[in-house]
């Protein structure tokens, strides 16, 4: 049954990730499909009495990064923060993040899913026609390759830590 739920959880980021790089607008039903179907993965793989703290943490972490982000962006930049310089997208697709994986698992994960937007930005920017980053699909397609190789069976469970 896990099984499937991954391979659904994959189609859905897949999906994700399809239509915030092609249009970066991102059909809003598909994140808290992804939050469901994360934060199923997490508790039928998780023994730890702790869960839902660790769930607390990780939300209380996107939300102080949210937090910085938008102090930030509308009193140093002057700018708009949603839907100007960060996409509600972007933020649905956090707090799903958040709800899927122990706190120690999900700070390696968002940092290096972010580092991995950063690089693809880099190598990709002239090939986007927009000026913004499609965040929520990049970080889509990172934990696409992250579960993919969860299927493999010598690769540590990511809810082992």
């Amino acid at each position: 049954m896990i099984v499937i739920i991954k391979i659904a959880l994959i189609l859905v980021l897949g999906l994700i990730a399809f239509q915030d790089i092609r249009d970066q607008k991102v059909n809003w039903i598909l994140f808290p499909i992804t939050a469901i179907l994360l934060f199923t993965i997490y508790q039928n793989n998780t023994t730890i009495n702790l869960s839902y703290t660790y769930l607390a943490m990780n939300i209380l972490m996107v939300t102080s990064i949210l937090g910085i982000l938008f102090i930030y962006t509308k009193y140093i930049r002057g700018m708009e923060f949603l839907n100007v310089s960060f996409g509600l997208g972007d933020v649905l697709f956090f707090y799903a993040f958040a709800l899927g994986f122990p706190t120690l698992t999900f700070l390696i994960l968002f940092v290096c899913s972010i580092v991995f937007s950063l690089i693809i930005t880099l190598f990709k920017t002239k090939e986007y026609n927009t000026t913004g980053i499609p965040l929520a699909g990049l970080m889509s397609l990172f934990l696409i390759v992250i579960f993919s190789f969860g299927f493999i069976s010598f690769i540590p469970s990511l809810y082992s830590i």
